[in-house]
C-alpha cells in the first residue's frame, strides 16, 4: 500500500507550489476580489503562523474556527499545519449550545470567528458562553466553562474590545524569527494528527474525528487525480470548508495538484454561474441538489460555461437526469461522484471521467488506491457473499486515528482487524463497482420485505414535474413501517398527488416498494453541507401519517 501514500504534510505540500508554481492562481475569494498566487499565499501563511507563536501557540495545541469560507479559513489551517497545532473545524450552523459543546469536548485552546453568518451573532454567542471575555479581557483569560480556552481571534475589520485581530497576529510576526519556524515547520511529520472534524451528530452528541496529515493530503491527491488535475485547474468551491467536501475533496485535492481554488463563501446559484464564466472555472463541486438548483436558473443559458470539464458530485444519491444534464448542458463530460464519511478521510470509492453515465449514477464507483473495501452482515459483522447488500466496510490509510476522547465510540466503529464499519448499505456489482443503496438505519422494513430508499427515490425523479424526493419510513401497525415520500416538484409542473405518484410508480416497480403517502414541500430540511435531514422527514412523516 506504501506506493500510494503522500508522505509529506500540508505545510511542505504548500511550499513545493510556491517553489514550483509560484506565479499560479492559488486561491481568488471573488466577493471583494482577494486574489492569491501559491507563492503570496505561503508568504502570508508564513506571517500568520509567526505571528501565532508570538502569540502562545504551540505544537499540539488545538485551534478552532468558526466562518465561512473566507481566505483566512485556510490561511490558519495551513498556518496551523506548520506549527503542528491542530486544526478544529466548526460548523457554521452551530448555535450558542452547540460551539460551547464543541470547544468544551474537543479542549480548544484558540477560537477564530467571524462575526456571524445569517443573522445570527458569533461574536454575542462567545460572549454569552465565556462572559469572562468582558471582564477579565484577552490577555488573562480564565474562562470557568471551558478552561482550555485562552485567546478568541476575530477574523472582519472592527475587532471586539476583548478579541485578537487577524490583522494584529500577522504584526505580530515580528516577534517570532523565520528561522524558529523554520524548526518547527521541518520538525512536522506526515502521520501527526492536524485536523479534527465534527460529525453531524444526528444519533448521539457530535464527535470529533482525528485525521493526520496523510490521511486528508493523500485522500486529497487521488481523489484530484480522478478528475485529472493539474495545475492548470479551476476549482469553483462553493462547498463548506468546515465539512470534508471543501476541505479534502477541495482544498486538499488543489494543494496536491497546484490547482486554483474559487471558493464563495455561501451558496448562491447566480454567484457559481458567475464566477465559473469569470473565473474560466474547470471543475465545479456540489451535491445533487445544488446541481438541480444550478441547471434550473433562468438564466442559465446566458453563461458561459464552455471551460468546465470535471468536478464532484457528492453527498447524497445522484439522479440520472441531473447527471446528464450536468454533462450535456454544463459540459462537466468528466464530473465524477464520490463515497466516503469522515472518518475515512473521507473518500474511499470514486468514479472517473471514462465511466459512463450508468456507472456514475447508479454506482459511487471503484475503491480508492490504497483502500480496501468489503461488504459484511450488518448483524454478525461476517462477510457477505458476493453480490449480496451489506455494510460497507474501509480499511487502509483513510482510517481517522479515532474520535477525540471517546474510545467507546471509537471502538464501536474500528474493528479490531481495522476495519470501520460505515452504517451504509451496499454491494459490489461485476465490474467491482460499489453500490450503495441507503444507511442501515434508513432501510425501510415492509411486512418482512427489505426497501432500499434510494430505489424509490430513482424511480419517482423519473416522473415528469418531479424536482427531488426523498423517501422515509412511516411507522405502521399492520406492516411495520409503510413508505412516505417528500416530493419537490418543478416550477409550472402539473399538479403531484399521491395517485398520480403511485399511478406512475405501478409499471415500474414492485407494489410494496410504492408510497402510500406523499407530501409536496418547497424545500427539505437540509444540513450546512447540503445533505437532506432525513431523520427531521422521518420526524415529520411520524406525524403526519403513523395514526392513518
Amino acid at each position: 500500500m506504501t506506493e500510494y501514500l503522500r508522505n509529506r504534510t500540508i505545510g511542505q505540500a504548500l511550499e513545493e507550489n510556491a517553489r514550483n508554481l509560484p506565479d499560479s492562481d492559488a486561491l481568488i475569494y471573488p466577493g471583494p476580489n482577494q486574489r492569491y498566487t501559491w507563492r503570496t499565499l505561503n508568504e502570508e501563511v508564513d506571517l500568520l503562523a509567526r505571528g501565532l507563536m508570538a502569540l502562545g501557540v504551540k505544537p499540539q495545541d488545538k485551534v478552532a474556527i468558526w466562518s465561512t469560507n473566507v481566505p483566512q479559513w485556510l490561511t490558519v489551517l495551513y498556518a496551523c499545519a506548520k506549527i503542528g497545532a491542530i486544526f478544529i473545524t466548526v460548523n457554521t450552523h452551530y448555535r450558542k449550545a452547540e460551539i460551547e459543546y464543541l470547544l468544551k469536548q474537543s479542549e480548544a485552546n484558540y477560537l477564530f470567528l467571524m462575526e456571524g453568518f445569517r443573522g445570527f451573532s458569533y461574536t454575542q454567542a462567545i460572549f454569552e458562553v465565556v462572559p469572562e471575555l468582558l471582564v477579565e479581557g484577552r490577555e488573562t483569560l480564565t474562562a470557568k466553562t471551558l478552561p482550555h480556552l485562552r485567546k478568541a481571534i476575530y477574523l472582519g475589520a472592527d475587532v471586539p474590545t476583548h478579541m485578537f485581530g487577524y490583522q494584529e497576529i500577522i504584526a505580530l510576526s515580528s516577534s517570532t524569527p523565520a528561522e524558529k519556524l523554520r524548526e518547527l515547520a521541518d520538525s512536522q511529520r506526515f502521520d501527526d494528527i492536524v485536523n479534527m472534524q465534527y460529525t453531524s451528530g444526528t444519533t448521539g452528541f457530535p464527535k470529533g474525528v482525528m485525521l493526520t496529515h496523510q490521511n486528508i493530503v493523500t485522500n486529497g491527491y487521488w481523489i484530484g487525480y480522478n478528475q485529472g488535475l493539474t495545475n492548470r485547474d479551476r476549482i469553483c468551491l462553493p462547498v463548506p470548508l468546515f465539512h470534508c467536501f471543501g476541505l479534502v475533496l477541495g482544498a486538499m485535492a488543489a494543494l496536491s495538484h497546484g490547482a486554483a481554488m474559487i471558493v464563495l463563501d455561501i451558496y448562491s446559484a447566480m454567484d457559481i454561474l458567475i464566477n465559473v464564466e469569470k473565473e474560466k472555472c474547470t471543475a465545479i463541486y456540489g451535491v445533487p441538489t445544488m446541481f438541480i438548483t444550478l441547471l434550473e436558473q433562468k438564466s442559465f443559458d446566458k453563461h458561459d460555461l464552455s471551460s468546465l470539464r470535471t468536478g464532484i458530485m457528492a453527498g447524497s444519491p445522484c439522479p440520472i437526469k441531473t447527471m446528464q444534464d450536468t454533462i450535456e448542458r454544463m459540459g462537466c463530460r468528466d464530473i465524477t461522484i464520490c463515497y466516503g464519511m469522515t472518518e475515512t478521510s473521507p473518500v474511499v470509492s470514486q468514479t472517473s471521467g471514462g465511466d459512463s453515465l450508468e456507472k456514475r449514477t447508479g454506482t459511487v464507483g471503484r475503491p480508492m488506491p490504497g483502500v480496501e473495501l468489503k461488504i459484511v452482515d450488518p448483524e454478525t459483522r461476517e462477510d457477505a457473499p458476493l453480490g449480496a447488500v451489506g455494510e460497507v466496510c474501509a480499511r487502509g490509510y483513510v482510517n481517522m486515528r479515532g474520535y477525540y476522547n471517546m474510545p467507546e465510540a471509537t471502538n464501536e466503529i474500528l474493528d479490531p482487524q481495522g476495519w470501520i464499519h460505515t452504517g451504509d448499505l451496499g454491494y459490489f456489482d461485476e465490474d467491482g463497482y460499489l453500490v450503495i443503496t441507503g444507511r442501515w438505519k434508513d432501510m425501510i422494513i415492509r411486512a418482512g420485505e427489505n426497501i432500499y430508499p434510494s430505489e424509490v427515490e430513482e424511480a419517482i425523479r423519473r416522473m415528469p414535474g418531479v424536482q427531488d424526493v426523498a423517501v422515509v419510513a412511516v411507522p405502521s401497525k399492520l406492516h411495520g413501517e409503510e413508505l412516505g415520500a417528500f416530493i419537490i416538484p418543478q416550477e409550472g409542473a402539473a399538479e403531484i398527488t399521491v395517485k398520480t405518484v403511485r399511478a406512475y410508480l405501478r409499471p415500474l416497480i414492485a407494489g410494496y416498494k410504492i408510497p402510500r403517502f406523499v407530501k409536496i414541500m418547497t424545500v427539505f430540511p437540509m444540513t450546512a453541507s447540503y445533505k437532506i435531514q432525513k431523520f427531521k422527514l422521518r420526524e415529520m412523516a411520524a406525524e403526519l401519517w403513523s395514526k392513518i
